[in-house]
C-alpha cells in the first residue's frame, strides 16, 4: 500500500463540524487529547449552536470544534483562519464559511453522501456549497464517511464520529495506538462492546486514511522534560478550587459554567468539599455568603444572567464585609443572548452591578493555566480584606483546552487554620482601620466575639445607624480596602517596547492573540506594544504614565462598541468598549477601542489589520497632548 506523502509543518488549524448529535464535539475532544498526548501545543474552541434542539441540516444546527496545533509547547490562541475542515454535512461547512473562520485554500473533508442523497434539495445544496468553495479556491476531499462507518454499524450516526477521529489521525501522522488509548478514556464506564466498537471505528477510519490520502501532514512537539496537562478553562477553575482550598461551591446550573461544577462534584468530596446545586442563582450566592459568614471558605460560580440576579446579595456582601468569591463565565447577552458563544460584556456590571456604592475586587485569568492559579489569589484577597471578589472568566477559556505545565499542587500556599480562640474584650466586628479600611473577621460562635450584622449602613460595632457623619464613614472604610489592595500590586508588564506610536490594551482571554498580532506587527516594523491586565478593580499603578508614552491607545475587547462611522455616531454620544469606559476615566486620557462582538474570539491578524488601520490614519498627537488640548492649557 502507498503511504501518503508526508508534509512537516510548524503548526496547523483543523475544524470538525457536524449537525448537532452527530459527535463531532466527542471527535474534536479526542484528537485534542491525541495531540496534546503528542506533546503539540495547542489551543481549542467550541463551535455550538445557541438553540438547544436546532433545525437538523441547517447551517444554525454545526457543532463542533477548532483545533489548533503547533510543535511548541506554548499555543496561546485559536490562531488565524482554519487550514482543514472535516465536515459531515454541506450546512455544517457553510456555517464555518459565514463566520469567516477559513482560509481561502482550506483543506475540505466532507461526507458525500448528500452528492446522492434521495432528497433532491440536499443533493442541490450540496453541489452549490462546495462549487462555492472550490471557486475560492479550496481542494475538496469527498470521503465516504457514511457509507465506510455503515461496513462497522447498523447506524452510521452512533459511529461516525469514530471513524473521523480516526481519519484525522491518519491526516496528522498521529499514532493510532494512542488514539485508541485516548477513546477508551473517554468512553470510561460505558459497556466493553461500545468502547470496543469506537476503536475499531477509529482504527478503519485511520486506514481508510493511510490508503486513500494522497498527503498528510506532520507536526513534531518539541521535546520537554517538563510535565504538561491539557484541559479546559473550567475544569481548571475546578482543579483550582480545590488547590486554594474552597470548602464549598453553591451554584445553579447555566452555560457556559456548568461544567466546572460537574468537575468539581467529581473530585470535591474527596479534599473534604461540598457542591450544593441550589434552586436558583439567588439561593446559590446567598448559601456560599451565609456558609463564608460561619467561616467557611465558600465560591459560587454563574454566567452574565445569573450575576443580575445574585445583585442584591452581592451588595450584602460588601456591606456586612463578608468574605466571598464569584466567578462569571462570561457570555454573549443581554439576556439570553449568545449562550454559547464569547463576549466580554460583564466588565461594567462586575464592577458597578450592585445596589449603591459597593466596591469590589475584579480579576480576570487570560489563560486556561491562569484560571488553574487565579482561584488561590482570589480567595487570600477575599479573606485577607474581607471582600467580594470576582473572577471574570469566558466561554472562550470555559471550553477550550491548552496545553501548559502541570501545575505544582504543594506550591500552593495552605489555608490558615480559622482563629477561633477567644477575642479580647470589647472587640468590635468592624474595627476599622482608619488608614486601610482593614478589620479582625470575627466568626460567629467565636467566645467573646458576639456583635450584630446587619444589611444596614452600620458603625463599628455593627449597629445600625442614619447619621451621616457615619454613613461617610463607612462607605470610606469600604473604599479604603481597595486603595490599599492597589498599593500592593505591581505595575503592569508592556509587551514590546515602553514607547511607541501604539499600544493595545487588552484583558481576560484576548491575551493570546493580541500578544501574537504585536509580534506580527513589530517583526514588520511596526511601532506597536501591549499590556494586559488581570486586576480590573483596582486598577495597578502606572497606567497613566505607560499611556503616556504612546502616541495612540486603543483596547481591544470582545465586547460593543459604537462604529464612529454609524449613522448618528458623534463624538458625544458614541459608546466605547467596557474597559476603555474604565480607562477613559481612571487617567483622563483619550483611550479609544477596537471592541466588537463576533461571537467568538479574536484572530491575530485581525487584530494585526485593525493596527496597521490606525498606524495610517492615527494624527500626531499622544494621549497626553490630547488631554492637555481637552484641559486648554498651554
Amino acid at each position: 500500500m502507498t503511504r501518503p506523502r508526508r508534509i512537516s509543518l510548524p503548526e496547523h488549524t483543523v475544524e470538525i463540524v457536524s449537525d448537532a448529535g452527530e459527535g463531532a464535539q466527542k471527535a474534536a475532544i479526542a484528537f485534542a487529547q491525541l495531540c496534546a498526548k503528542a506533546g503539540n501545543g495547542l489551543w481549542t474552541v467550541e463551535i455550538i449552536p445557541s438553540e438547544i434542539r436546532p433545525p437538523p441540516h441547517t447551517t444554525g444546527s454545526a457543532s463542533g470544534n477548532r483545533i489548533r496545533l503547533a510543535e511548541r509547547s506554548q499555543v496561546t490562541n485559536a490562531g488565524n483562519l482554519a487550514n482543514v475542515v472535516l465536515a459531515f454535512n454541506e450546512m455544517a461547512l457553510l456555517s464555518r464559511l459565514q463566520a469567516e473562520s477559513l482560509a481561502d485554500d482550506v483543506l475540505v473533508l466532507i461526507d458525500d453522501q448528500w452528492a446522492t442523497h434521495e432528497n433532491e434539495n440536499y443533493r442541490v445544496s450540496y453541489r452549490d456549497v462546495v462549487e462555492q468553495f472550490r471557486a475560492r479556491g479550496s481542494t475538496i476531499l469527498e470521503i465516504p464517511l457514511q457509507r465506510e462507518t455503515l461496513r462497522h454499524v447498523e447506524d452510521a450516526q452512533q459511529g461516525k464520529n469514530m471513524f473521523a477521529v480516526g481519519l484525522l489521525c491518519a491526516l496528522y501522522s498521529k499514532d493510532v495506538l494512542v488514539l485508541q488509548e485516548v477513546i477508551r478514556k473517554i468512553f470510561k464506564g460505558k459497556s466493553k462492546q461500545v468502547v470496543d466498537l469506537a476503536v475499531k471505528l477509529a482504527g478503519a477510519g485511520y486506514e481508510y486514511g493511510l490508503a486513500n490520502l494522497e498527503q498528510c501532514f506532520e507536526i513534531n512537539a518539541v521535546p520537554t522534560d517538563v510535565p504538561k496537562v491539557a484541559m479546559n478553562g473550567n475544569t481548571a477553575l475546578a482543579l483550582g478550587a480545590i488547590a486554594a482550598g474552597f470548602e464549598l461551591c453553591s451554584m445553579y446550573p447555566i452555560t457556559p459554567a456548568t461544567s466546572a461544577s460537574h468537575a468539581l462534584s467529581d473530585l470535591f468530596e474527596d479534599f473534604g468539599g461540598f457542591v450544593h446545586q441550589a434552586e436558583d442563582e439567588i439561593a446559590a450566592i446567598g448559601v456560599a455568603l451565609g456558609a463564608s459568614y460561619a467561616g467557611k471558605t465558600a465560591l459560587t460560580i454563574t454566567s452574565g444572567p445569573g450575576m443580575a440576579l445574585k445583585a442584591e446579595f452581592q451588595g450584602l456582601a460588601v456591606m456586612t464585609e463578608t468574605p466571598l468569591v464569584i466567578v462569571d463565565v462570561q457570555r454573549g447577552g443581554p439576556s439570553t443572548g449568545l449562550p454559547t458563544k464569547i463576549e466580554q460584556s460583564d466588565l461594567l456590571h462586575a464592577l458597578y452591578g450592585a445596589p449603591g456604592d459597593a466596591p469590589k475586587v475584579v480579576l480576570a485569568p487570560s489563560t486556561i493555566e491562569e484560571c488553574y492559579y487565579i482561584l488561590s489569589v482570589a480567595r487570600k484577597i477575599a479573606e485577607e480584606f474581607r471582600m467580594l471578589v470576582i473572577v471574570l472568566s469566558d466561554a472562550n477559556l470555559a471550553t477550550g483546552q491548552q496545553l501548559f505545565d502541570r501545575p505544582n499542587v504543594f506550591a500552593t500556599p495552605p489555608r490558615s487554620q480559622l482563629d477561633l480562640s477567644p477575642v479580647p474584650t470589647n472587640a468590635l466586628p468592624y474595627a476599622w482601620d482608619p488608614t486601610t479600611g482593614l478589620s479582625e473577621r470575627l466568626i460567629p460562635g467565636q467566645p467573646g466575639g458576639m456583635g450584630v450584622t446587619t444589611s444596614l449602613n452600620h458603625d463599628r460595632d455593627g449597629k445600625a445607624c442614619y447619621d451621616a457623619e457615619r454613613n461617610k464613614r463607612g462607605h470610606a472604610m469600604r473604599s479604603r480596602k481597595l486603595a490599599a489592595l492597589q498599593q500592593t500590586l505591581q505595575r503592569p508588564r508592556v509587551h514590546g517596547a515602553p514607547e511607541g506610536e501604539l499600544l493595545l490594551v487588552g484583558w481576560g482571554s484576548t491575551r493570546g492573540a493580541i500578544e501574537e498580532a504585536v509580534d506580527m506587527a513589530r517583526g514588520a516594523g511596526h511601532s506597536v506594544s501591549s499590556v494586559h491586565l488581570q486586576f480590573l478593580s483596582p486598577l495597578p499603578p502606572g497606567l497613566k504614565d505607560i499611556f503616556t508614552k504612546f502616541r495612540r491607545v486603543i483596547t481591544v475587547e470582545l465586547n460593543y462598541s459604537d462604529d464612529p462611522q454609524a449613522p448618528l455616531i458623534t463624538e458625544e454620544n458614541r459608546r466605547y468598549g467596557q474597559l476603555a469606559w474604565v480607562l477613559r476615566a481612571a487617567t483622563l486620557l483619550d483611550i479609544d477601542c477596537f471592541a466588537n462582538v463576533p461571537g467568538r474570539p479574536y484572530m491575530p491578524v485581525e487584530i494585526l489589520d485593525e493596527a496597521k488601520r490606525i498606524l495610517a490614519t492615527m494624527d500626531t498627537k499622544s494621549p497626553a497632548q490630547r488631554l492637555t488640548a481637552v484641559e486648554g492649557v498651554s
